[in-house]
């Protein structure tokens, strides 16, 4: 086990994401692609294993190829240390059934605390983007004596409803829990903010095993984690508060300290990616003293070609990824990731393109989600006319145009 105490950690990826479609069309929400170089389930990894937890379990179920295919490739830990990062398909135990919800993903899956035997269970949620020290957090969890500790982060109140809310008292008792309310309650000593659950619990196993078991056998349940199995310990008065904002990460600067997002959203996953391309980002992914770790394929630097008047391959305030090729074009506030390729004369402003993607010559794409090896033929535009691009694309609430994988952009 990992440390002196004996700590197994679940991270729940069985997300279906219906609100990132088209992004999700082929792929569980975890294993969506973010920030060049990674998918959304590093993040949460990465945070585990910096910290030394090193024995963890990732609960898959819907379309879940790409992402056991990734965690297989990207997170081979130790055997000879008896570390590991396992994904764990639905296996129906527990009769001919999927998984109903969080908790219920947990109570087919006892299996796994049987077999580690731990004192605690870190359940985490898997589509977050942040940097957080969960030892830190398990230190308070095993002073407190809590039955659960729940990670807690203030969001603006107009935002809350999209999340748990929680009601903490002075002493960080939790004295209630509402799921996603429809009218948050402010803080005391910020009537516009709310206190918000990150998703990331820490359980003492006895209660999470006695919680989970009750939740299997009540039909009013919705057997999810944060819906039905924490109000359960809060009404125990077994449940803690954890403020995200105590927890200190290495090489943290206080531009980006406390950092979270979750990217559940169109809108929250291109606003994540353009938090990381400003020159002091809010997001920072440079920080090596808690490194994002991944797997990417073998692939030559990035390459920017011609310098010619009207052919001039350049990007600024942008990321760009291996495998790039800018071939007279311009990039600007944008994520290029690998193997993205921008012809003579194009234009890339304000937008995340995924591998592979091609723009070709005299082609504009603007504030735009372009997924996996879509096709943008010469001269064709996207962003550019709003009611074309709702004639023909994915447009989020806040205007941004998506494009699904492989989709071949058509010419007027």
């Amino acid at each position: 086990m990992s440390g002196p105490v004996s700590v197994l950690a679940i991270v729940l990826a069985g997300g279906e994401g219906k609100r990132l479609a088209p992004l999700t069309a082929d792929r569980a929400k975890p294993a969506v692609p973010f920030g060049g170089n990674y998918r959304l389930v590093d993040f949460v990894l990465s945070n585990l294993v910096n910290a030394g937890f090193l024995h963890i379990v990732v609960l898959t179920q819907y379309k879940s190829h790409s992402l056991d295919r990734h965690i297989s490739q990207a997170w081979r830990l130790s055997p000879v240390l008896g570390n590991y990062v396992a994904p764990v398909p639905a296996q129906m135990r527990r009769g001919p059934r999927w998984y109903l919800g969080s908790a219920d993903a947990i109570y087919q899956n006892f299996n796994l605390l049987h077999d580690e035997q731990p004192e605690h269970v870190l359940v985490f949620g898997a589509d977050h983007i942040y940097r957080m020290d969960p030892a830190q957090m398990l230190a308070e969890h095993e002073a407190s004596g809590a039955e659960v500790t729940v990670a807690g982060i203030r969001v603006p109140r107009r935002e809350a409803r999209a999340f748990g809310i929680i009601d903490a008292g002075p002493d960080g008792s939790i004295r209630g829990f509402l799921e996603k309310p429809a009218d948050p309650p402010g803080l005391p000593d910020d009537p516009g903010a709310s206190l918000a659950s990150m998703g990331n619990y820490i359980f003492r196993t006895s209660a999470l095993v006695e919680a989970v078991s009750a939740d299997a056998v009540c039909e009013r349940s919705g057997h999810d984690v944060g819906r039905d199995i924490i109000p359960r310990l809060v009404a125990g008065g077994g449940a803690r508060l954890y403020d995200f904002a105590t927890n200190q990460v290495p090489g943290a600067t206080e531009r980006d300290r406390a950092y979270w997002r979750d990217v559940g959203t169109l809108d929250s996953y291109y606003d994540a990616h353009m938090d990381l391309i400003s020159v002091h980002p809010v997001f920072n992914l440079y920080n090596s003293r808690w490194p994002i770790y991944s797997w990417r394929p073998p692939l030559p630097p990035a390459k920017f070609v011609f310098d010619e008047p009207g052919r001039r391959g350049h990007a600024v305030d942008s990321m760009v990824s291996a495998g790039v090729i800018v071939s007279g074009g311009t990039v600007r506030r944008s994520v290029l990731s690998p193997g993205v390729v921008v012809h003579t004369g194009a234009v890339v402003e304000d937008s995340v393109l995924l591998d592979g993607v091609e723009v070709g010559r005299g082609a504009v794409v603007r504030r735009a989600i372009l997924d996996k090896q879509v096709r943008v033929p010469p001269g064709a535009k996207v962003g550019v006319d709003a009611e074309a691009d709702r004639a023909r694309f994915t447009v989020s609430p806040g205007g941004v145009v998506v494009l699904g994988k492989a989709q071949v952009v058509p010419l007027p």
